[in-house]
């Protein structure tokens, strides 16, 4: 396997792209939301916190998917993921109705975990293999996580409406199965690594272990950096159909609002860490920041077909943003225990997309929601002004 890798290392980032398309159940969550809600006879709470809940335990799997990947490396952190994905969403198709807290046990739990194995899987293995275009490798894998979107959009609204979304869980942990589980076949990390570093005249950079990471400003400000940016998209991505139709679009333009904010996210997770790789990662996180300061005023006011731009715009700096993280963490802390100090940036997820959905229902106010993402963005822009290198380099 290793030779066949070494000739055709771009392989590594198809599989990464194929496993990660049927990964991004956030960008699409949207377009279950209305059909879990009729089945399993959730209010449109319960239904958003399975997406909340969804994201947190991705956040936790980061952590736990991480280490897996750093000890056993990525091939077992994916096949474990995909056992965990597949196995949510056949458990999904089973599970009995108005009962909230078991679809977040037996769906939430396993689907976040299950994603979050295989992301850092994925993404540690393509920066390895690919270590001197770190940002071009990441947003590649990480533009297929924002056509997941679009492409789940498309075949959840063919099965949930053809054969129920029971059916359409059951098919869906069927594609998993197979493409994920098929994928992580090719996940190994190039052995010469090492070697390769060791050749070099620049003395390399220092390998932070999660103990000495957590003794530094930086990452807590990473952290920050994380949690801070999720209100501007994931305090409206459950609820983006309605809120379209509220806005005055019709049901059916308003799902395009998720097919079109999924081409906005894989532009940006396309296009941003590849810039970050020419002007920097902090730099380029400082203009998407402030884009999702600008553009979440910006939304409080759209109507109709701007309600679908302006959200667009968001996943665009939302996705960019998280896409970058990847390698500003690498730059920051090191290659070696990647996916666990990535884990634990990722933590920040977690905080804010559970967090947040719970300060905008404690305050009771629809239009706060807007305002606690504005309120976010412009804390995190504070957060990235403070950041600084950890390599005695520009970050």
């Amino acid at each position: 396997m290793e030779q066949f890798l070494q000739k055709n290392k771009w392989s590594i980032l198809a599989a990464g792209a194929a496993i990660q398309i049927l990964t991004g159940i956030p960008a699409a969550w949207g377009v279950f939301q209305g059909p879990v809600r009729q089945e399993y006879g959730f209010d449109e709470g319960a239904a958003s916190f399975i997406f909340s809940f969804t994201i947190g335990a991705f956040g936790l799997g980061c952590v736990i998917g991480g280490y897996l990947q750093d000890k056993a490396g990525p091939r077992i952190a994916g096949f474990a993921g995909t056992a965990l994905l597949t196995g949510g969403f056949t458990a999904a198709g089973f599970l009995p109705a108005e009962k909230a807290w078991i679809f977040y046990l037996c769906f939430s739990l396993p689907v976040g975990l299950g994603c979050a194995f295989l992301y850092p899987a994925v993404m540690s293995c393509a920066q390895k293999w690919f270590a001197d275009k770190k940002g071009l490798a990441t947003g590649i894998v990480g533009g297929a996580v924002g056509f997941s979107g679009a492409a789940l959009t498309f075949l959840v609204r063919w099965l949930a409406g053809g054969w129920g979304i029971r059916v359409c869980f059951w098919v869906l942990a069927a594609l998993m199965l197979l493409v994920c589980g098929g994928g992580s076949i090719l996940l190994q990390n190039p052995k010469s690594a090492g070697q390769k570093k060791q050749q070099t005249k620049k003395a390399p950079p220092k390998d932070y272990t999660p103990r000495e990471m957590f003794k530094t400003k930086q990452y807590w400000l990473g952290f920050l950096v994380v949690g801070l940016a999720t209100p501007a998209v994931l305090l409206f991505s459950p609820i983006i159909v309605q809120l379209g139709q509220d806005r005055g679009l019709s049901e059916e333009a308003a799902h395009w609002a998720i097919i079109i904010g999924a081409v906005g996210s894989a532009a940006g997770r396309l296009a941003m860490p590849a810039l970050s790789d020419k002007i920097g990662r902090r730099a380029t996180d400082l203009i998407l920041f402030t884009g999702l300061a600008g553009l979440s005023a910006a939304f409080i006011f759209a109507q109709n077909w701007w309600v679908i731009a302006a959200y667009t715009a968001l996943t665009f700096c939302y996705s960019g943003e998280a896409a970058v993280i990847p390698s500003m963490c690498t730059d920051l802390f090191g290659m070696k225990n990647t996916g666990v100090n990535y884990g634990f940036l990722a933590l920040g997820m977690s905080a804010g997309s559970i967090g947040f959905p719970l300060l905008a229902k404690a305050l009771n106010l629809e239009l706060g929601r807007h305002f606690i993402a504005i309120g976010a963005a412009l804390a995190g822009l504070l957060c990235l002004w403070a950041l600084k290198p950890t390599q005695g380099e520009k970050l």
